[in-house]
């Protein structure tokens, strides 16, 4: 990456309720003294940031996560020479509460981060996988389990009062119902949220106990619907490309990485031994 170049990009994820995303590289911006409504948790992909947060100066060196509560006044500034880079989520309050359902007790939280600069390296990976993700169009089920799941370790391990995540209690008819939806409906986008509340459950419980039941969360399920799908379809001698739209792939190059990963073949392979 150039030491010169300067960009931001800002958008909103439709999937996760238009959570507001950010991704920045800076050298010579300084953020001047500021709040945000919601909270701000960013991951610094490079450089070092310097910014002051609750009457303090704080540096958040590369692969650190930086957290800002809402309504901290706090600054932003390059702490080295060539500047910093990072990705950002701000939830608001309310989208936390909502999310964090069932985390600790069937009330949500709104958490306050008492440390500015957490460095957990779990968690700084798990973050980068989130961004890449969201960054990618569709995907929804997947956007969502990653969400629900970087929050809760956020939360118990780095809010003031840490906690352990609640144990649920168990949903297995639920989890069967939702389990049966999908293989119904490969097809479609799903969203956790929908799925979750068409069973009377949080997001939250609801993965835990798909997980649980199923053996593996619901995006992946979803996957292995899709690719069954696609093997009935194949052997029909519908074309690969329309077999990938209609199971519910964005395109062939999806259908064919889930495939080999799955089958160890290429659809085309797959057809040819038919």
């Amino acid at each position: 990456m150039h030491s010169h170049t300067e960009f931001s990009q800002f958008w909103h994820c439709a999937e996760l309720g238009g959570l507001e995303l950010m991704k920045a590289q800076y050298q010579h911006k300084e953020f001047s003294r500021h709040v945000h409504e919601g909270y701000c948790i960013n991951l610094i992909e490079n450089g070092a940031q310097a910014f002051y947060r609750s009457g303090d100066m704080h540096v958040a060196p590369q692969g650190s996560i930086v957290l800002v509560n809402p309504d901290d006044v706090h600054t932003g500034s390059s702490a080295v020479e060539h500047g910093w880079g990072y990705r950002a989520l701000y939830p608001t309050p309310a989208m936390i509460e909502h999310i964090s359902q069932d985390f600790f007790g069937s009330k949500g939280v709104t958490p306050w981060f008492a440390n500015a600069v957490v460095h957990d390296a779990e968690l700084a990976a798990q973050m980068r996988l989130l961004f890449d993700v969201l960054e990618q169009p569709n995907n929804a089920l997947f956007k969502e389990t990653l969400y629900v799941h970087t929050l809760s370790c956020l939360i118990s391990r780095h809010s003031s009062q840490r906690r352990e995540l609640a144990a649920l209690p168990d949903a297995a008819r639920q989890a069967l119902l939702i389990k049966d939806h999908i293989a119904a409906h490969p097809e479609q986008e799903h969203s956790l949220n929908d799925l979750a509340a068409m069973v009377g459950l949080s997001p939250w419980h609801c993965l835990r106990q798909f997980k649980k039941c199923v053996g593996m969360p619901p995006h992946a399920w979803l996957v292995q619907v899709r690719l069954h799908r696609a093997r009935q379809q194949l052997k029909q001698g519908i074309p690969i490309a329309e077999v990938a739209l209609a199971c519910g792939f964005s395109d062939q190059s999806h259908l064919n990485r889930h495939f080999k990963r799955a089958l160890g073949v290429t659809p085309a392979q797959y057809i040819a031994t038919l």
